[in-house]
């Protein structure tokens, strides 16, 4: 499907995205290139009232399917040492992104050909803010995918080689909670603590109580963790603090057991602040539920996949996505293309981390291929065949 000239094209195009990353809601280049990419291509774009990202689209009418790719980059110092580096000092695509993103430019470039064949719309989102949680809701306050009844993503795995795809039906990311919990007592001589209300016992209590909220309320056969992260209370050795804070995650796949935990969470915190006479407040932060497959469009496109690449069964991430907002709206599907594969490839999020090119003759297949099949297949149920 890929013909070596579009396949050198996309590897330009992806080094150079490279050299030029952007962080979350500061995409502005970004966009920029990638609207002129598409405009060049005759691809239609959508008026929104996004500052970073665009929606585009390919073909017309119903139904309407969703391709999504992530377009923004982490504040890491790269030290890939690769010839098309990071230009930008103290940001670098370190989560591939740029191969993301550059697979749907090369998506569109195919899809473009088609779309006088197509049997409805596909729609292409170029996402910025994946990392801080707050693109897909953006994106969805839009108002540009109320009509689509499916939507596609991957994100790529250095674990798996570049010719490797990996499926997974239901919870394939960990839903993620992030809390800070701050905590305030009355300060008092460390002598006479008997004037005061602790504050570091109050936070080591409930820390300590808190860690046993996965091992005696989570099922052993139930993946799921909470970690305490960071703490902080005091300034000097002799004065009980008046104030403090910790914080951390929750994750696990079950969106039942994301709500249970957070609920179990708040009520272990203001049980004990209540019996030591502290004040709390709690803060959690916009973070992704569980990136959740729809079980029937996951076998649909299992067996579509199939038929032009071998199909992996994916190993569930505790990492969290924010493709999961897509999905509590909209069917959809997320799947991991390899990117490298080596035993000790850096993983995601690592200032080595780096992408194997040759993985784009997955990435734009699976985009392309899964698009076209989904608009016949949903193109006969609306027609009633």
């Amino acid at each position: 499907m890929i013909e070596t000239s579009l396949f050198e094209k996309l590897v330009k195009i992806r080094h150079h995205l490279h050299q030029y990353p952007e962080l979350s809601n500061q995409e502005y280049l970004t966009t920029a290139f990638l609207r002129e990419y598409l405009e060049n291509l005759n691809v239609r774009i959508l008026e929104t009232n996004l500052k970073t990202g665009l929606i585009a689209e390919i073909g017309q009418g119903s139904p309407v399917i969703a391709l999504r790719a992530d377009i923004d980059a982490l504040p890491i110092i790269e030290r890939t040492g690769l010839p098309y580096a990071s230009l930008t000092h103290g940001v670098m695509h370190a989560c591939g992104h740029d191969f993301h993103q550059t697979s749907l430019l090369g998506a569109a470039e195919i899809l473009k050909q088609f779309e006088p064949q197509l049997e409805g719309t596909v729609r292409l989102i170029f996402q910025p803010a994946e990392e801080t949680s707050h693109g897909a809701s953006a994106v969805l306050e839009t108002g540009r995918l109320d009509d689509v009844i499916a939507i596609l993503g991957f994100h790529n795995m250095p674990q798996l080689k570049a010719n490797q795809l990996a499926i997974k039906s239901g919870g394939v990311m960990a839903g993620v909670e992030k809390f800070r919990v701050d905590v305030a007592g009355v300060s008092s001589h460390a002598a006479r603590p008997d004037l005061g209300v602790d504050t570091v016992m109050a936070i080591t209590s409930m820390v300590q109580e808190l860690q046993q909220l996965i091992s005696r309320r989570v099922s052993p056969f139930e993946p799921a963790v909470l970690s305490i992260t960071h703490i902080e209370a005091g300034s000097t050795w002799n004065v009980l603090p008046q104030s403090g804070f910790f914080e951390g995650t929750i994750r696990t796949f079950n969106p039942d057991l994301q709500k249970l935990l957070k609920c179990d969470f708040i009520q272990i915190v203001e049980k004990i602040a209540q019996s030591m006479g502290a004040q709390v407040k709690m803060n959690w932060d916009h973070t992704p539920p569980v990136t959740y497959n729809n079980p029937e469009l996951t076998e649909l496109i299992r067996f579509n996949t199939s038929r032009f690449q071998t199909v992996l069964e994916a190993v569930p991430s505790m990492a969290g996505e924010d493709f999961a907002f897509y999905q509590e709206k909209i069917p959809g599907v997320f799947v991991f293309i390899g990117s490298n594969g080596a035993i000790d490839a850096p993983d995601l999020h690592n200032d080595q981390m780096t992408i194997d090119d040759q993985a784009f003759y997955v990435s734009v297949p699976f985009y392309v291929k899964n698009a076209i099949f989904l608009l016949q297949h949903y193109k006969k149920k609306l027609s009633g065949e």
